[in-house]
């Protein structure tokens, strides 16, 4: 007595292990041609077949699951510069030019700013900088 076993993949539960797995291919090449992941590290889609049989044996149910192992987005690092203001009240902000206490120009606008990107200028209108070389008239 030869026994035949009739599981084609493509049509099981009316094609939906195809489906699931078109999805998770989908993901995956997603995941690879995302600048924003390492496109060298390997990912993996499983398909899971769960069989339960019924208690006289003669049928079982199929749980079909697949899980997909992605490569997380890449990480981004910058530096904080911590400290305290004038009241004590502690304030933290991005350092932009690189070095603490160091001016640069932005880029983008052509400003001077200071290490945390704060327009040099809008400091000076606050503190009302007093002009020494400014001659009384």
């Amino acid at each position: 007595m030869s026994k035949q076993i009739n599981f084609d993949l493509s049509a099981v539960a009316e094609g939906g292990l195809q489906e699931k797995l078109d999805r998770a291919l989908d993901q995956v090449t997603e995941n690879i041609m995302d600048p924003n992941t390492d496109q060298t590290k390997k990912r993996k889609i499983t398909i899971n077949l769960v069989f339960e049989p019924s208690k006289s044996g003669d049928a079982v149910d199929v749980d079909i699951q697949t899980k997909i192992s992605l490569v997380p987005e890449t990480g981004v690092g910058t530096t904080m510069l911590i400290g305290r203001d004038g009241k004590g009240k502690a304030v933290v902000n991005e350092l932009k030019s690189g070095t603490p206490g160091q001016t640069f120009i932005d880029p983008d606008d052509g400003e001077v700013k200071t290490d945390t990107g704060v327009p040099v200028a809008d400091i000076e209108k606050e503190q009302k900088v007093i002009d020494l070389q400014k001659k009384k008239g």
